[in-house]
């Protein structure tokens, strides 16, 4: 399977992955560091002829609060409402393959196996459209469109229900 767990000896490539990715969105290696080490679980990398070509970041949150960019957790609060798809970036040549929806499954499971009813996520860069594909809608959360503005022009909110999606 070419999704696995992203280890530490993956951090440099992954920091490379998103800064060729996510001109409009930079984030400090530390931002990584701390995801990988807050939730190791919800960290892999995708990975092709022994080259990374992908990355996912998740984990459990708070629904409709979404993390600012480059900004730190702290900690994971144990009161979390939602698994929170903070990133899912994949380079040119591993689109149309299929990885996306099997990284969207994947997650899904390890949401609802966690005891999650949903998983959350800001689409950025016109990427509405490729998450509706994976059963996420559009969340309406009053008050929070400043904060989707520091995500850019275009961001949203977005919810995927995983007892509809898994029964």
């Amino acid at each position: 399977m070419p999704w696995r767990l992203m280890s530490a000896r993956d951090l440099a490539q992954v920091q490379a992955l998103a800064d060729a990715i996510h001109l409009d969105h930079p984030e400090d290696a530390a931002v990584f560091e701390e995801r990988l080490h807050l939730y190791p679980q919800g960290c892999l990398v995708l990975e092709e002829d022994e080259h990374l070509i992908g990355y996912a970041l998740t984990h459990p949150w708070h629904f409709g609060k979404p993390p600012a960019l480059n900004s730190m957790l702290v900690d994971i609060p144990r009161d979390a409402t939602t698994y929170y798809v903070h990133d899912v970036a994949l380079l040119p040549v591993a689109r149309g393959k299929g990885h996306a929806a099997k990284i969207g499954a994947l997650l899904a499971e390890h949401a609802a196996k966690a005891g999650f009813g949903n998983l959350s996520l800001v689409a950025v860069n016109n990427s509405q459209g490729f998450w509706e594909r994976l059963d996420f809608r559009k969340a309406d959360v009053p008050g929070l469109e400043g904060k989707l503005l520091t995500y850019g022009p275009d961001a949203v909110l977005m919810t995927r229900n995983l007892a509809k999606a898994l029964s």
